[in-house]
């Protein structure tokens, strides 16, 4: 039975690559063609692949809608939470988790500062967006056109002196944001708060979410925080391959 199994999902991966006839399929999984008739047949009665009018075999509609029903019902918050915890465990700063919903960057998870000082943040408020270092990379991911379009729509308020001034400034940082994979925010929002942060990826390869480690100056310096980006990125990319389904449940520090 699971030599059967084994060898249906394998002409998935083949079909993917485009159309294949029966002796194409049987020749790749090393089967005689009735052998592969079988499979095929079965896979075609539950929708994952489609029989051609030219006899060729494609992948069919509901292996799609299964994979569109499956990322909607991923939940991205829940995924990432225990690799929150366990990054808040190793450094004790506060960690946060955003997405960008509707022209707003909100936190949707928060794992408070071991340390007395505590962030003001709340899950469900938005972010400065001009300044945030989850902003920066969430909007950096919107195709150029987006990005400009919001960036000219914003308003840029001078938090400290190290603010975003204008959308010129915000698109420059978006793009070198874009290029380097990561963000910071360094009392661009608050003088004493600094901020770094690294992007959560999808199967596609966009970014779903962002996390980032927060600390104030009395706690860490900011070139001290910055030693944590390596840390940072790691859980970031432990948390896109779960969410992706490229890599197996395990922890991540």
């Amino acid at each position: 039975m699971s030599q059967t199994v084994d060898r249906a999902l394998s002409i998935l991966p083949l079909l993917a690559e485009g159309p294949a006839d029966l002796g194409q399929v049987a020749d790749r999984l090393g089967v005689h063609k009735s052998t592969a008739l079988r499979l095929l047949r079965t896979l075609h009665e539950h929708g994952l692949v489609y029989r051609q009018s030219d006899q060729r075999y494609r992948l069919g509609a509901r292996l799609f809608a299964l994979a569109q029903e499956a990322m909607e019902n991923l939940d991205v918050r829940e995924i990432a939470h225990p690799h929150l915890v366990r990054l808040n465990e190793s450094c004790g700063h506060t960690v946060h988790l955003a997405v960008y919903e509707e022209n707003e960057v909100l936190y949707i998870d928060k794992v408070e500062s071991r340390y007395p000082v505590r962030m003001y943040s709340r899950i469900g408020k938005p972010v400065a967006i001009t300044v945030a270092a989850v902003a920066k990379l969430l909007l950096a991911d919107l195709p150029e056109h987006e990005r400009r379009a919001v960036a000219e729509k914003l308003d840029y308020p001078t938090y400290t002196s190290r603010s975003t001034p204008n959308a010129g400034a915000f698109l420059r940082e978006l793009d070198k944001v874009r290029e380097q994979g990561w963000a910071t925010d360094l009392g661009g929002h608050e003088e004493s708060i600094n901020c770094v942060a690294a992007p959560i990826r999808g199967a596609d390869g966009r970014v779903v979410a962002a996390m980032s480690v927060s600390a104030p100056n009395v706690v860490v310096t900011a070139d001290e925080l910055l030693t944590l980006l390596p840390l940072v990125r790691r859980t970031a990319d432990a948390i896109s391959g779960e969410y992706s389904g490229r890599t197996p449940v395990k922890g991540t520090v």
